[in-house]
């Protein structure tokens, strides 16, 4: 498994060797054995930029999830691997959290699992699989929640992963 997290944002200090353990984790609960992903946490305008540049949408989201996977699945149905790369905006994680009463840690590792989500096959576009993704979603997050303190996300400065 190989993931790679680069933060290029100002808004917040990330712990990101425990993003990155935290990613491995979700990677392993979602039985993935083979692994090439890229996490890039970047401000608001960066994210908006990359949003009109990728997907002719105007303003910055949440995350952006590229796949650059050939599409196979085994035999299982479920893809064990994955190739690709999630734009996290924390400027929207910051915001959402007060939105949602939460703490912008937890909107982090949310986008990160649903990024990833998309990366094995979920999709949202339409309303009962969106239901399908959001409950897989929560289900990964609480997971995460008990192995890992998510507030130390914004610990110990900007620690390189």
């Amino acid at each position: 498994m190989n993931i790679v997290i680069a933060s290029r944002q100002r808004t917040k200090k990330i712990n990101l060797r425990l993003l990155k353990q935290i990613a491995r984790v979700l990677l392993t609960e979602l039985e993935i054995e083979n692994a090439e992903l890229g996490i890039a946490l970047v401000g608001a305008k960066e994210m908006a930029r990359v949003n009109w540049n990728f997907l002719r949408h105007e303003g910055s989201t949440d995350v952006i999830t590229f796949d650059h996977a050939e599409k196979r699945k085994a035999e299982s149905g479920k893809r064990k691997s994955l190739h690709g790369e999630l734009f996290i905006c924390v400027d929207d994680a910051v915001a959402q959290a007060k939105k949602f009463k939460t703490n912008w840690q937890s909107e982090v590792v949310r986008y990160v699992v649903h990024g990833v989500l998309h990366l094995v096959g979920h999709d949202d576009l339409k309303p009962a699989l969106r239901r399908k993704m959001k409950r897989a979603e929560n289900r990964l997050v609480r997971c995460l929640e008990k192995s890992f303190s998510l507030a130390q996300l914004s610990r110990a400065g900007k620690i390189n992963a």
